[in-house]
C-alpha cells in the first residue's frame, strides 16, 4: 500500500484500479489458490478499489415487457416483371436465383446427365405397364437421335473432341432413352400425349393409361428441377449488370413497404440486401390486400448473453479453454477485432436477451420495451438508431437502409426474410472471370470451367485447345494451292496473333443517343487453323453466362456495363444448389454468384507485328 499512496501523492486523481496484481513471498502457492477469505471488510475495501460502488443503474433487469407490431410479406417483384403475390412455401432464393438447365449449345444436345435421369424414370414408370413400351420409347427418343457420334464430321466435334464425353455418348446411343426430348415435346403442345407415335398403344386405355403418366412425369420433373418455363419466368436475372433485381412488400398501416434489392449477386440472401424505397406506393398484383398486421405486448424473463470464451464475472472461476481469447492477435487497423475484442472483455455480462418468435417473411417495428430490475425500478427503453438516416453518428444494425439522399427519419424495422439457413453448393458448371487486359485495352471474359455435352465442367482453356485440334484433324495435311510464295526474307509481317479459345473479347462501344456513355459489348476472335481455305469462323463462347442472346433467332449482340468490370475483376461461377425448406421440401435449382476477381491478367494479344520468319529459304 506504500507503492498506492506514494502514486496518489503525485496523482492524487488516481482512486481507482482495474488491474491487481500480487507480490509472492514464497514458493508455495498452495495456500493463495485457496482463495481464502478471513476479512469481509478486506472484500469491501477491494469493491471501493475496483470503483463497484459509483455505478449508476447496476441493478440486474428481471422482467421485460414489449410492445410490438408485426406485418407479412405479401407481395413479390422480380425485375420488370409483373408483381404477383408472395409464395410462402418456396424460399425467397430459390425464386430470385433460379435459372433454366441448358439442353442445347448451338446445334449440339448438352447436359447428357439429366436426360438419361429422366429416361432412366420415364422407363421405370413405363416398364411397370408394359414391358414391350422400352425399346419403342427408345426408338422415337433415343440418345442422338439413336445415331453414333461420327469423328469425321464437324457437327459431332463437340462431344467427340473430348474423349471422355465421346466415350458416354458412344455407350448410350440407341440403348438409352433421352427423357428431355419426351418432355420437350409434351410441354410444347399442351395437346400431345405421351402415347402419340407408340404403336403399342392401340387400344384406347393404353393411350390413357400412357397419357396420364406424361403428365405425371412433367410434374415429377418440374418439382425435381425449380427452373422456369413458359408460366413461370425468372426475370429477376440482369445480365448486363450480372445482378440479381427484385423487390417484396408488406402492408403496413394503410399503406405497403416496399424493399428492394439491385444489386444482389451474394449467393446468400439476407437482411442487408435489401433497402427502402419510399418512392414506391406499392407493387400492384390486381388481387385484394391480406390482413396480416398484429400488434404483440408480452412479458419475457430477460436472459443474460453467453458465447464460449467469455470472461466468467464470479470470482476465481476459469473460462472454457476452447476459445482462447489470448491468441487473437490484431493489427492496429484491425478495428473490427479490437471492438469484438473489447465487447468480450468489458462488456460481456451487461448484455441480456429477450426472445420473441416471428414467423419467416414477417417485418417488425419495436415501440418500446419496459424494463424492470431488482431494485423495483422501470425503465422505458427506446429502440437504438433513431434520428435522421443521413446522420452517421446514429448506432444501427440489422435495419434497412432508406433509398435516396434525403434528410428522412431513420426507419428501426427489421425483417426476416423466408430463405434457409444453410444451401449446399455443388461444382462449378461454369465460371468465367471478367478481367481487364490494359496492354491490349480491352476486357475479357475468360471461361475457366465450360459445360461438356456430358453435363459435367470441364477447365476451358484444355476443352478450347481439344476443340481446335479437332477442327484442325478434320481439315488434314493438303496444302491449299494460294500458298505463300517461298522467299528469303528474314522478318514477316503478322496482321495479329491468336488468344486461347476460352478468351472471349469485350470491346467499348457507344450507347446509341448517348454522347460519352460507353458500354462492353462482346466481340469475338477469329479461328484461324492451319491449311484452311474457308473464311474463319468466330470463336463462340460456351458458357451460358457468355452466350447471352445466341441461342436466340436471330442472334443478339450482348453488352455488360462498364462500371461492373472494376480493376479488382469479377468470378462469376454457376453451379447446383439445393436446400431443404420447413416441412421436409427439398428444392434444387441452377444459380449463380459473382464474386471478386484476381485483379488484371494480359492475353498476349498483339497486332501489327514483325516476327522471324520461320520459313525461310537459306541461300
Amino acid at each position: 500500500m506504500a507503492i498506492l499512496n506514494r502514486v496518489q501523492e503525485y496523482y492524487p486523481t488516481v482512486t481507482l484500479w482495474n488491474r491487481l496484481e500480487g507480490r509472492p513471498r514464497a514458493e508455495n502457492f498452495d495456500r493463495a489458490t485457496k482463495a481464502q477469505v478471513r476479512d469481509a471488510l478486506w472484500m469491501i475495501s477491494k469493491q471501493w478499489q475496483m470503483g463497484e460502488f459509483i455505478g449508476d443503474d447496476a441493478g440486474s433487469p428481471i422482467l421485460a415487457k414489449v410492445h410490438m407490431e408485426t406485418t407479412r410479406l405479401t407481395k413479390y417483384k422480380g425485375g420488370n416483371a409483373d408483381a404477383e403475390e408472395m409464395e410462402n412455401e418456396i424460399p425467397l432464393e430459390v425464386k430470385v436465383e433460379h435459372q433454366p438447365i441448358a439442353f442445347q449449345q448451338g446445334n449440339a444436345e448438352i447436359s447428357l446427365d439429366i436426360r438419361l435421369l429422366m429416361g432412366r424414370q420415364w422407363m421405370k414408370w413405363v416398364s411397370a405397364i408394359d414391358t414391350n413400351y422400352r425399346q419403342e420409347y427408345i426408338t422415337q427418343y433415343g440418345v442422338h437421335n439413336n445415331v453414333q457420334p461420327d469423328p469425321e464430321t464437324e457437327a459431332d466435334a463437340t462431344i467427340c473432341a473430348n474423349r471422355k464425353s465421346w466415350q458416354q455418348f458412344a455407350a448410350v446411343t440407341g440403348r438409352k432413352m433421352d427423357g428431355y426430348k419426351l418432355y420437350a415435346y409434351l410441354k410444347e403442345d399442351s395437346t400431345r400425349g405421351a402415347s402419340d407415335n407408340i404403336g403399342l398403344a392401340d387400344t384406347p386405355a393404353k393411350k390413357d393409361a400412357l397419357d396420364l403418366l406424361g403428365l405425371k412425369f412433367i410434374a415429377w420433373y418440374e418439382k425435381l428441377y425449380y427452373q422456369p418455363n413458359e408460366n413461370r419466368k425468372n426475370e429477376s436475372w440482369k445480365p448486363e449488370y450480372l445482378e440479381h433485381q427484385f423487390a417484396v412488400s408488406a402492408p403496413q398501416k394503410g399503406e405497403e413497404k416496399v424493399l428492394v434489392a439491385d444489386e444482389y449477386y451474394h449467393g446468400h440472401l439476407d437482411w442487408y440486401n435489401l433497402d427502402i424505397d419510399q418512392s414506391q406506393d406499392g407493387l400492384e398484383t390486381g388481387t385484394s390486400a391480406v390482413q396480416v398486421e398484429d400488434t404483440v405486448t408480452h412479458e419475457f424473463v430477460p436472459t443474460s448473453v453467453t458465447f464460449g470464451g467469455m470472461p466468467h464475472p464470479r470470482w476465481w472461476t476459469f473460462e472454457n479453454w476452447k476459445t482462447n481469447l489470448g491468441f487473437v492477435n490484431p493489427d492496429t487497423t484491425d478495428l473490427n477485432k479490437l471492438l469484438l475484442l473489447d465487447f468480450f472483455l468489458t462488456y460481456s455480462n451487461d448484455w441480456f436477451i429477450v426472445p420473441f418468435t416471428l414467423p419467416v417473411g414477417s417485418l417488425a417495428n419495436i415501440r418500446g420495451l419496459t424494463v424492470t430490475n431488482v431494485f423495483g425500478e422501470k425503465i422505458w427503453v427506446e429502440p437504438a438508431g433513431q434520428g435522421d438516416d443521413e446522420d452517421w453518428q446514429r448506432w444501427n444494425m440489422y435495419n434497412q437502409t432508406i433509398k435516396g439522399t434525403d434528410h428522412v427519419p431513420a426507419d428501426l424495422g427489421a425483417v426476416v426474410l423466408p430463405v434457409s439457413r444453410k444451401v449446399q453448393e455443388g461444382k462449378s458448371l461454369e465460371e468465367i472471370f471478367l478481367l481487364k487486359d490494359e496492354i491490349a485495352n480491352m476486357v475479357w471474359g475468360v471461361e475457366t470451367v465450360v459445360p461438356l455435352p456430358t453435363g459435367k465442367g470441364n477447365r476451358g482453356k484444355e476443352t478450347g485447345y481439344e476443340f481446335k485440334a479437332k477442327l484442325q484433324q478434320l481439315i488434314g495435311d493438303e496444302v491449299p494451292p494460294d500458298t505463300l510464295v517461298d522467299n528469303n526474307a528474314k522478318i514477316r509481317f503478322r496482321v495479329v496473333n491468336s488468344v486461347p479459345e476460352n478468351w472471349i473479347p469485350f470491346v467499348p462501344v457507344h450507347v446509341d443517343g448517348q454522347m460519352r456513355k460507353t458500354k462492353l459489348q462482346r466481340a469475338a476472335m477469329p479461328r484461324i487453323l492451319e491449311n484452311d481455305v474457308k473464311v474463319p469462323k468466330k470463336v463462340e463462347p460456351r458458357t451460358s453466362l457468355l452466350r447471352e442472346g445466341l441461342e436466340k433467332s436471330p442472334k443478339e449482340t450482348y453488352s455488360i456495363n462498364m462500371e461492373e468490370v472494376r480493376r479488382s475483376g469479377m468470378r462469376i461461377h454457376k453451379n447446383f444448389q439445393r436446400t431443404r425448406w420447413y416441412g421436409g421440401k427439398v428444392f434444387n435449382w441452377v444459380g449463380i454468384k459473382k464474386e471478386t476477381g484476381r485483379g488484371e491478367g494480359s492475353s498476349g494479344l498483339a497486332f501489327d507485328q514483325l516476327i522471324p520468319n520461320k520459313n525461310r529459304i537459306e541461300e
